[in-house]
């Protein structure tokens, strides 16, 4: 006889244990600032505190939570500290987070229109709002002949742009024997690492990858592009694809669009924009000038997941001609078949991305966008970039240290003039006090640190006690010195 025992977890009991679960957040946020914003843990140190095997018998809830506390929080890099100056913001927030529960709790899974109808026609509409929230071309309105979609990283939407230029400039495989070896795809030195990824996803090859030069500002240089161009056609390439960067990792630069767009329209070449982390910007007036010349792009994406207070992921990948998308990666097998479909009348964004399955992505961004209303994100923003502002006066005030780029936004590139030695210790030791997170890249030829400001929770004590600590710092690694 079977047994009536039930595994499950009830739904009152869910609702129990998400109480303990949203306390333990709850206390996790307001003491975050009392954790070292980067893990100190040594590779493998996690595994170690783990048992070697499964447990047999469930465990309660409250069980796991110690575990929590005790093996994971020790392993955690806190992203959402406000002493989190490293990489890029990943900044969650309350709406995020409830939509993002929200979503799991549904369990959704919106291949197609059929399969839940508000999960596609929620997200099909948010993504228009943010087509007039960040003023970007009407083209990329669902209502007109484009359209928006939300992928994961914009690595993926780099990786369908680029797809969606191979299929167009092949006719779709017909004349893809034609161009086999041929295509050639181009981005700045300073473009992101998706790209060369997405090259050799898409089968194109690294050797018809070419490295555009930039200009003293890590802008891609528009003549150099020509250049390039022209010489690929004279060997018998077939220029495909440009990606240029409005943002980029390293310095925030932005590739002069109004100059690149008419180019590609000239050699009919796919223009994709990436605008990462600054797209965000755009929700201000003031900062629309990072996209001046965005009505050429043929594609364009940016992460609601660096700068919006949106939990990761998120990417808003918008294209001006669905179809072109859609043609590339539609495969519709027996078992997909519906009514809705073959209507003609709805969207199945199954077609818009690799993957098959999608989350209910849209629901933490509709979260965010209806509890901070365009006002609210617009104040964050501009809060962000006046920190960063205030920081660039006090390091020019600093006869010890220089800007090594242009800060037009929340990121700012800086360096000590003792050298690329000292900068190193210097970093390595602000990220081993715990007090502060910071990384660096390279421009130039000279190593440079790195200060990214956009969490949800930084203020401007926590910025002014950061260069504090980077002023003191850097005094007694001198004095260790002399």
């Amino acid at each position: 006889m079977a047994s009536k025992k039930n595994y499950h977890m009830s739904p009152q009991q869910l609702n129990e244990n998400g109480q303990l679960l949203l306390n333990w957040l709850e206390n996790y946020y307001t003491n975050i600032e009392k954790y070292p914003v980067m893990s100190k843990v040594s590779p493998g140190s996690v595994r170690a505190a783990l048992p070697s095997e499964p447990p047999q018998q469930g465990e309660g809830f409250q069980e796991i939570l110690k575990d929590i506390d005790r093996v994971i929080l020790p392993g955690i890099t806190h992203w959402q500290s406000p002493n989190f100056f490293a990489y890029f913001p990943a900044n969650a927030s309350g709406p995020a987070i409830l939509g993002d529960l929200l979503s799991a709790g549904l369990g959704v899974q919106g291949m197609m229109w059929v399969t839940s109808p508000a999960c596609t026609e929620l997200e099909t509409h948010v993504l228009d709002w943010l087509v007039d929230m960040l003023d970007l071309p009407g083209k990329f309105k669902s209502s007109h002949n484009g359209g928006g979609v939300i992928q994961d990283t914009a690595s993926s939407a780099s990786l369908c742009a680029l797809l969606a230029a191979r299929e167009r400039i092949t006719n779709y495989g017909a004349n893809r024997e034609g161009c086999n070896g041929k295509l050639v795809v181009y981005t700045s030195t300073q473009g992101h690492l998706s790209i060369e990824k997405a090259v050799k996803i898409a089968g194109l090859g690294n050797q018809n990858l070419r490295l555009v030069p930039v200009d003293k500002n890590s802008a891609m240089v528009p003549e150099a592009l020509t250049n390039l161009i022209s010489d690929d056609k004279k060997r018998g390439k077939i220029p495909c694809f440009v990606a240029a960067t409005t943002g980029t990792t390293s310095s925030t630069a932005f590739d002069p669009l109004d100059k690149i767009g008419p180019i590609c329209q000239k050699e009919n070449v796919w223009l994709h924009v990436d605008a990462a982390m600054a797209g965000t910007a755009a929700l201000c007036p003031e900062f629309r000038f990072i996209h001046n010349g965005i009505e050429y792009a043929d594609s364009y994406c940016f992460n609601p997941h660096k700068w919006m207070f949106t939990n990761f992921d998120c990417d808003c990948f918008y294209v001006a001609d669905r179809k072109v998308l859609i043609k590339t990666l539609s495969i519709l097998p027996e078992y997909l078949k519906n009514k809705a479909t073959e209507s003609g009348a709805v969207i199945d964004y199954r077609d818009w991305h690799i993957p098959l399955g999608r989350r209910f992505r849209s629901l933490k961004l509709w979260f965010v966008i209806r509890h901070y209303g365009i006002e609210g994100l617009q104040f964050h923003v501009r809060k962000h970039v006046e920190m960063a502002r205030e920081l660039v006066s006090w390091i020019e005030q600093d006869h010890r240290f220089e800007l090594a780029a242009p800060a037009p936004l929340n990121l700012v590139c800086f360096r000590h003039k003792a050298g690329d030695a000292f900068n190193e210790k210097l970093v390595e030791r602000l990220n081993q006090s715990g007090k502060i997170f910071l990384t660096h890249t390279r421009l130039n030829g000279s190593y440079v640190i790195r200060f990214c400001i956009g969490q949800t929770h930084t203020e401007r004590h926590h910025v002014e006690k950061a260069w504090q600590l980077i002023g003191e710092t850097a005094e007694r690694i001198q004095d260790e010195l002399s």
